[in-house]
């Protein structure tokens, strides 16, 4: 009889622990919010890699040469060569 109850006291030991590392303050709810937030952090990390690689590219294009100048001045200054002549071409409405 005393062997019994030791052992069910075990068992229950044993179920509250196992409970308590599973559903507990640091239990698996916790462990998948982290793994959600890491993959969201992982995604947002790769687009910032791919902007940073893009940024790159532009100021290495800026610091070899005047082609990237002259292609930025014409595409968001509206610059033109002096020797060059602007046409606009308006569709009728």
């Amino acid at each position: 009889m005393g062997l019994r109850v030791v052992n069910l006291t075990l068992a229950a030991l044993l179920a509250l622990v196992l409970g308590t590392l599973l559903l507990g303050k640091s239990g698996l709810p916790y462990v998948i919010s982290l793994q959600s937030q890491l993959n969201d952090q992982q995604a947002a990390n790769s687009a910032a890699r791919t902007r940073n690689q893009r940024v790159l590219a532009e100021v290495n294009d800026l610091k070899e040469g005047l082609e990237m100048v002259e292609e930025k001045a014409r595409s968001e200054l509206g610059m033109i060569r002096p020797d060059e002549i602007l046409v606009q071409v308006t569709r009728p409405k």
